[in-house]
């Protein structure tokens, strides 16, 4: 088999945002450096940049050096967006929105890690090609940008993007970007040289399945709990829930109170009330906005309810809410 054509150094961009997820940044360029060692001559060149070449602090409290984005120059081969957990710190990049635009012009891949997929929807660069960002930021991406659809995958190549729910999962999308160029042999080196033994498929699930978050097993119930998680700002009634599981409304409720020692309405109300919970946290969205998008009636309905299950006003979780960093 005739070799990869390696003569070539590819320029990798990472544009970090303030308290970017550390553990997404090293998932992402470490497989790089590893892929050099291993080669044991220059594939890739990794370039941490912001946009006043100011060094970025890290999640974890750590800085990294960074160059300029707009002395990069036109010699990048991808460029990605690497972001933390903290909507504040992200939601108001449009600095990078028209650079971004003119490198995705110029031909190079533009990727978005974590969070960074939020931003490059802003910048109009998702509209014609499928995607994900992390399950945190989902719910935030799709009220800010109703037309569009992130998937619920780990990472998605697709018309030159390339996208990943940050965390462990830029591990499996790197061995698929140096599989791609490098061939799947030198790629599973690289996994190896990290213990990342198990390799995950792109439409992977960024989350634990149904089944291991609400400690259950049974298929009728399993149904409508995930039909739960889907159908938020229209919720489904009792009857339609059991019509869709093939079962009486009667056996669901005892399904509910035997597996879940919780009633029907109380589990969809908590389903709701936590992804309104989310919405105030991370967007710019009014109370009202959020309590019709999680199927309330009115503000008064939903702050009532947000209230008897969280012990606070929803203003006030607005006011002290904070996200875990991807």
């Amino acid at each position: 088999m005739q070799s990869p054509d390696i003569r070539n150094l590819q320029r990798i961009g990472f544009i970090l945002l303030p308290n970017f997820a550390l553990m997404s940044y090293a998932s992402a360029s470490e497989p790089l450096r590893a892929a050099n060692l291993i080669a044991g001559s220059p594939l890739y060149e990794v370039v941490p940049l912001s946009a006043d070449g100011l060094p970025v602090r890290s999640s974890a409290g750590l800085e990294i050096a960074c160059g300029r984005l707009s002395d990069l120059g036109g010699s990048c081969h991808t460029l990605y967006v690497c972001a933390g957990g903290n909507p504040a710190d992200w939601q108001g990049s449009s600095v990078l929105h028209a650079p971004l635009r003119k490198f995705a012009r110029d031909g190079v891949r533009i990727g978005g890690i974590s969070s960074g997929a939020y931003v490059l929807a802003a910048a109009g660069l998702l509209d014609a090609c499928a995607f994900t960002i992390h399950w945190e930021h989902a719910p935030l991406l799709r009220e800010t940008f109703p037309h569009l659809v992130p998937r619920q995958a780990r990472f998605v190549v697709d018309s030159g993007r390339v996208t990943c729910g940050g965390g462990v999962a830029p591990l499996d999308m790197m061995h698929a970007v140096i599989a791609a160029r490098m061939g799947a042999d030198f790629a599973r080196r690289v996994s190896d040289w990290y213990l990342h033994t198990a390799v995950a498929e792109p439409a992977d699930p960024q989350r634990g399945a149904v089944a291991e978050r609400f400690g259950t097993n049974h298929p009728a119930l399993l149904a409508v709990l995930e039909k739960m998680e889907t159908a938020i700002e229209n919720p489904l009634n009792r009857s339609e829930m059991a019509r869709l599981a093939g079962i009486s409304p009667r056996h669901l409720d005892r399904l509910f109170l035997t597996h879940r020692g919780q009633s029907f309405l109380d589990t969809y109300r908590a389903i709701r009330l936590a992804h309104g919970r989310r919405l105030l946290e991370q967007s710019p969205l009014s109370i009202a906005e959020i309590a019709y998008a999680t199927g309330f009636s009115s503000a008064g309905h939903f702050s009532r309810a947000f209230r008897a299950a969280y012990g606070h006003t929803p203003a006030k979780a607005r006011r002290s809410g904070a996200t875990p960093h991807s």
